[in-house]
């Protein structure tokens, strides 16, 4: 079965890409559209009446339908208040079937690879969620701009920043927003974290340390390489190193070095780097030691600063987090990440504002991991002049 579903992907993969268009930058920052602190948990049952005020929830597709998707996305769009699960894209029938029978959704939703650029004639889904391979998130972000639709493109956002770009070109020519999914801007631990940082409660902070690793198995093979390729730990979860890193110290960093781990699984790790530590420098001294792994297991956002210290472990987790200070224990509930991240593009789209994880962010992201992947080639420290200069500010709001 996994054979035939790789062979199905890499044809998709084959079909056509979008044009390269007339780049440009969105404006940032408007706190109505980042995440806010509130009292809901994950227990928190969806209203009928969007924060808007509209009685229409907006409706999502989810394109691909593999773990985070089915575990995740779909469970999150229950407990939404601005949208909802609107329709699928999916190769697999058996998958479209058992969805439809779930959630309840008309055969007119449901689509798969060939006949996606119908969608542009449903006015049901008014967002379009890329929850495909990474190599794959550019194609069909770009299909889904052309259609008309909104798009929510999972991070790391494309393979290099030239894709990125054309993804940002497209949804600018069709006059639709461009998010990506980073779930945690919209998470109040995480929240707290770039609050701690950005306004220096514990005084300027001089090190940080973000660690992601989980042990990777081969239940989804393009994490490691196979299929169409596009995984590996740095672009997977050292993604969201970068990211504490630099919404913790509220700066991007001027330069980075990145050491590759010594491989000890030749035929695990063929493909796709074991692991990676790498650093960042920021303008003020500041370094930030971060770690990526896919066979060690670590999840740890830690701040120190010059009068006392914050942390989350984990920190990257979709539930569980926990947090703590220098002065003690971070009251913090935990809350459905997605059905937050979701909700509040949404009632961006709704009131026609910027989101706060724009296209530009992901971008960023994705012009520093190339850096790191050179830094660890060649051993130098690699400059990141040329990055956008994109933060996410919300916090401060």
């Amino acid at each position: 079965m996994k054979n035939a579903q790789f062979s199905r992907r890499h044809f998709i993969h084959q079909m056509g890409t979008a044009a390269i268009v007339i780049p440009g930058l969105t404006s940032l920052g408007l706190q109505s559209c980042g995440s806010k602190k509130d009292e809901s948990t994950s227990e928190s049952p969806s209203s009928t009446t969007t924060t808007t005020g509209s009685e229409r929830k907006l409706g999502i597709a989810l394109v691909g339908l593999g773990k985070y998707s089915e575990g995740e996305l779909a469970p999150a769009l229950e407990k939404t208040t601005n949208c909802r699960l609107a329709g699928i894209v999916t190769g697999s029938p058996d998958k479209a079937d058992t969805w439809k029978k779930k959630y309840d959704l008309p055969d007119k939703n449901v689509y798969d690879y060939k006949n996606f650029d119908k969608i542009v004639d449903n006015p049901d889904i008014d967002i379009v969620y890329v929850v495909l391979p990474n190599s794959m998130h550019a194609e069909y972000t770009i299909r889904a701009a052309k259609a008309g639709k909104h798009v929510i493109c999972e991070k790391p956002m494309a393979m290099n920043p030239e894709e990125c770009q054309q993804m940002i070109d497209a949804c600018k020519k069709a006059n639709r927003q461009l998010s990506i999914g980073y779930r945690l801007h919209f998470e109040p631990h995480n929240r707290e974290m770039m609050r701690l940082g950005q306004q220096e409660v514990f005084g300027k902070v001089n090190r940080i340390i973000a660690e992601d690793g989980q042990v990777q198995d081969d239940s989804t093979p393009w994490r490691l390489g196979g299929g169409i390729g596009g995984g590996g730990p740095l672009r997977d979860v050292g993604v969201y190193c970068l990211q504490g890193a630099i919404y913790t110290k509220g700066q991007i960093p001027i330069a980075v070095s990145a050491k590759l781990h010594p491989v000890t699984d030749p035929k695990k790790f063929s493909k796709v780097e074991e692991g990676v530590d790498f650093q960042l420098f920021f303008a003020d001294g500041t370094t930030a030691d971060c770690k990526a792994s896919f066979n060690e297991k670590f999840n740890k956002l830690r701040a120190e600063a010059a009068k006392g210290w914050f942390e989350l472990a984990p920190a990257y987790a979709y539930s569980g987090l926990k947090g703590k200070t220098s002065q003690g224990k971070m009251e913090i509930e935990n809350v459905p990440q997605q059905a937050h991240q979701m909700d509040a593009f949404a009632e961006c789209i709704l009131k026609n504002q910027p989101t706060t994880v724009p296209g530009e962010l992901g971008m960023r992201d994705v012009q520093l991991i190339e850096a790191i992947f050179e830094a660890a080639r060649t051993g130098r420290k690699v400059s990141t002049k040329d990055v956008l200069q994109v933060m996410d500010k919300s916090a401060l709001a």
